[in-house]
């Protein structure tokens, strides 16, 4: 359903639309500046044809990431002036065409750091004591005597923690390792990250060396061309046996099919993942039936204070835009 929320006052003129409900503070900031909202809070998410007949009719769109933008959503509009992302991520949108259009890209960055590695966090936790499986045990009736050898886990303190892109959510990550485990903190980005090398002890190595020595290996990088599809059969046959994989980063950062069978084989010991590939995964995927394997639906930055914060921060970005302020977090543009 598509609900209209008008303005406290009609001084801007601008509309915007919203393709997913977004939390009423979000709402409030952009009514209260004085812009007309189209918001669908359907449960189905709309069809690309739909949502660019919809923008012909508005100045904005505030996505919440899950459409992909490509250029045909965006061209023949003249209209439409900014697309603001609720997430950190945008590799779901065409930059180069909307840069060729003059429509400015922006989104929200460091609004889900911490909601994003506790997740990460989370997910290494119940891979390395088989929790989610073990769960489902107790449902299904199973859990019937107490078996000293079976069922057994990874202990994680002292250990080796890889990451791979130890940015804003991968040093939080890290932290909380550091904390939590005291455990060593390796990592591998294009620079190194003078901030983790100071406060964490941090180390900058190689690819091959992340691989070879992480006990835990978290992803936290961006979906580029050089990142798709980056874990396959070859790395992860480099990796410990004993070693888990965690990604929070973007599914399309590993191979699922070699990850299934590295965890079959023995190459690695387990996993915990909040994206896949593809998503949503089939219900009849091979690591849902696993004991050493976490999954959860892409739910990284689902905490209310992170959800706020997102969609606050791309009505920002479409408030200064329409003030003629600099954008923030602009992108292209």
């Amino acid at each position: 359903m598509l609900h209209t929320y008008v303005p406290h006052d009609f001084s801007v003129n601008k509309k915007i639309f919203v393709n997913r409900n977004i939390p009423s503070s979000a709402i409030e900031l952009l009514t209260k500046s004085g812009f007309n909202l189209l918001v669908w809070d359907g449960d189905i998410s709309l069809s690309n044809t739909k949502v660019k007949e919809l923008l012909l009719d508005c100045d904005a769109f505030l996505s919440t990431g899950e459409i992909v933008i490509e250029e045909e959503l965006l061209e023949g509009n003249s209209r439409l002036k900014i697309v603001s992302q609720a997430s950190s991520g945008y590799n779901n949108i065409a930059i180069d065409a909307a840069t060729k259009l003059n429509i400015l890209v922006a989104n929200a960055p460091n609004t889900m750091n911490k909601a994003t590695a506790d997740i990460a966090f989370a997910l290494m936790l119940a891979a390395s004591r088989k929790m989610f499986y073990m769960y489902e045990l107790i449902k299904k009736g199973a859990w019937d005597s107490f078996k000293f050898t079976d069922f057994l886990g990874q202990e994680l303190h002292n250990k080796t923690l890889g990451v791979f892109g130890l940015g804003s959510i991968g040093f939080e990550m890290a932290k909380l390792c550091k904390q939590a485990y005291n455990m060593e903190v390796i990592y591998h980005n294009r620079k190194p990250n003078e901030k983790a090398n100071d406060e964490l002890n941090a180390k900058y190595v190689s690819f091959d060396k992340l691989l070879i020595e992480s006990d835990v290996l978290s992803v936290h990088c961006n979906l580029t061309s050089d990142t798709q599809g980056i874990f396959d059969k070859n790395t992860f046959s480099k990796m410990k046996s004993t070693s888990i994989f965690v990604n929070v980063a973007r599914g399309g950062v590993h191979v699922e099919e070699d990850l299934i069978e590295a965890l079959k084989t023995g190459e690695i010991w387990g996993a915990g993942l909040d994206v896949t590939n593809p998503e949503p995964m089939a219900k009849a995927n091979p690591l849902l039936k696993m004991e050493n394997v976490a999954v959860t639906p892409h739910i990284g930055s689902a905490t209310v204070t992170a959800r706020m914060a997102m969609a606050e921060a791309a009505a920002i970005n479409i408030i200064q835009f329409f003030k003629g302020e600099k954008v923030t977090n602009s992108i292209n543009l």
